[in-house]
């Protein structure tokens, strides 16, 4: 059975997503280690709840990114991980943990990239004033937010209430994650785009 290691450094909502979809057997897999760069994060709680191991850690005690990212790797190894899935994972990874598991790491995004890339992609999309919000997951390389594009979700939204934006966005995240993680841990077509003007433009 494939393992996949989740990184979060708060809520852990896509994390729960993910674990239950395993459990459910949605996923042919098991998540084998939640890393969390926050102790005190509620993903840290969600993982005792599913027994899952969990590396929560403080930065502040390592004397560079390299050390506890040579850490992280030593765990992911250890734990036999073929996946690693970041989550509202609050950290760039770096060349310690991109030169281990390049290739591997994919990354949940709320905003259709390459537009609006950064920590605060829904508010920067809602100042803009877009109509059409949505969902990106890629892969995780040495640039922010640039990785190639595995699938998107469009989430359509003319309202003016952001916290209602952020829960319709979540709602999306959550299966499309689910789905996408499936398809690239059996082997099936991962690379989908849900945009309606994206399937017009593959039949061309």
């Amino acid at each position: 059975m494939k393992r996949i290691a989740v990184f979060a450094s708060g809520n852990g909502s896509n994390y729960e997503a993910l674990a239950c979809a395993c459990d459910e057997g949605a996923i042919p897999a098991r998540v084998a280690l939640v890393v969390c760069d926050r102790p005190g994060a509620r993903v840290v709680r969600r993982a005792a709840d599913h027994a899952t191991e969990c590396f929560a850690f403080d930065p502040k005690s390592y004397a560079s990114k390299a050390d506890y990212e040579a850490e992280i790797v030593r765990r992911l190894d250890a734990a036999g991980v073929d996946l690693v899935c970041l989550a509202g994972y609050m950290r760039i990874c770096g060349p310690t943990l991109l030169g281990a598991y390049g290739g591997r790491i994919v990354n949940i995004h709320p905003a259709l990239l390459p537009a609006f890339k950064g920590a605060h992609a829904i508010r920067d999309a809602f100042d803009y004033g877009v109509k059409v919000y949505g969902v990106t997951i890629h892969y995780v390389d040495d640039t922010i937010d640039g990785g190639r594009i595995i699938s998107q979700r469009a989430v359509p939204y003319e309202g003016d209430d952001i916290d209602e934006l952020e829960r319709l966005i979540h709602a999306t995240e959550h299966p499309l994650y689910v789905e996408t993680v499936r398809r690239l841990l059996t082997g099936g077509p991962a690379e989908r785009n849900n945009d309606e003007t994206n399937e017009k433009r593959e039949k061309i």
